[in-house]
């Protein structure tokens, strides 16, 4: 009986199979047109674009080559540990570990498109980066509230004002805690459930659901911006696939738009000095979770009502407020002691 050769495996197949030639910008296109499928923001691509493109001009400059001229397959953990070396002088940790995520995740792409034959990433070491603080607004608590009754008021001097519009934007962020992005990308058919009953659908990071109950005053304040939406622009009705926040042209709101909204709302509400820096939108998302953590919500909702993937964030909101802290230092018997003497 004629004996025959056991199939190859597929990892013996991929060993013998040469490597496909490519240039690290034209590979770089590649991997960033299938991000697209990841439904990633356009703030994030262009950071992912950003941070490929300056360690690729590094490393063809250490290799002696232009950018154009390198191809994938050079890409050795030696040259790419140099690379890094030299991106990482002027730059914080925080921005050296987002361009590292940015090539672990291009490497590895390239080693499924067999571009490459292996991930040289874990050559190329990282900085340990500080757990990072919550930023809220600062002073005792209220600035928030002063913030939403001033632009209620009418304190902010827009060419074309808009109170309920900017009321919506601010309460939105105040009391769901979403991110910048997550507010920009709510439609009028995010927003469902019964009267009483309502939550908002939200699409955070990669693309992970999650559902925000919101209250009674946040659905009347709701109402009275879409009727003032309505009677601004002489609508009739508006889509459920309607942008739920725009500018003043009825068009979607954008990122800098946001941005300059809510910078001038801080301005005009007199509390752009409690604003800590390197916060801005973001900081009302801190703002509401540092003062649910006040109030006793614990690490795991904090994480469900945040969208984060896990629960130490909200453990950073929760010893933040130093409520756990503070409990064990109130069975001090000193206390008692103190308490009589008063009495």
């Amino acid at each position: 009986m004629r004996h025959q050769e056991p199939a190859p495996t597929a990892q013996e197949t991929a060993a013998h199979d040469p490597l496909v030639l490519m240039r690290v910008p034209e590979a770089v296109e590649e991997f960033l047109s299938s991000l697209r499928a990841k439904k990633l923001s356009a703030h994030t691509i262009a950071g992912y674009s950003r941070d490929l493109r300056t360690v690729t001009g590094i490393a063809a400059a250490a290799a002696a080559l232009a950018p154009a001229d390198l191809e994938v397959r050079r890409l050795s953990g030696r040259l790419i540990r140099t690379a890094f070396a030299d991106f990482a002088g002027p730059r914080s940790p925080a921005s050296v570990n987002r361009a590292w995520s940015a090539w672990n995740q291009f490497l590895t792409f390239c080693v499924a498109e067999r571009m490459l034959a292996g991930n040289p990433m874990a050559a190329v070491p990282r900085p340990r980066q500080p757990a990072k603080a919550p930023k809220p607004l600062l002073g005792d608590g209220s600035a928030s509230a002063t913030l939403l009754e001033r632009i209620a008021a009418g304190a902010r001097k827009a060419r074309d004002p808009w109170i309920e519009r900017d009321l919506a934007v601010l309460a939105l962020a105040l009391v769901t805690g979403m991110r910048s992005a997550e507010l920009l990308s709510l439609t009028l058919g995010s927003i469902g459930g019964s009267p009483g009953d309502r939550r908002i659908q939200v699409v955070g990071k990669g693309g992970k659901s999650r559902s925000l109950p919101i209250e009674a005053p946040i659905e009347h304040l709701l109402e009275r911006y879409l009727h003032s939406r309505l009677e601004r622009f002489g609508l009739a009705t508006l889509p459920r696939s309607a942008a739920l926040l725009v500018d003043t042209a009825n068009r979607p709101l954008r990122r800098g738009g946001l941005q300059y909204l809510v910078r001038q709302c801080y301005r005009h509400a007199g509390v752009h000095d409690r604003v800590q820096k390197g916060t801005l939108v973001h900081a009302l998302r801190h703002e509401f979770a540092t003062r649910l953590a006040e109030r006793g919500a614990s690490a795991h909702e904090l994480m469900e009502l945040l969208g984060h993937s896990s629960i130490v964030t909200g453990q950073a909101y929760v010893a933040s407020t130093a409520r756990e802290v503070r409990r064990a230092a109130r069975g001090n018997p000193a206390y008692e002691v103190l308490g009589r003497l008063e009495s």
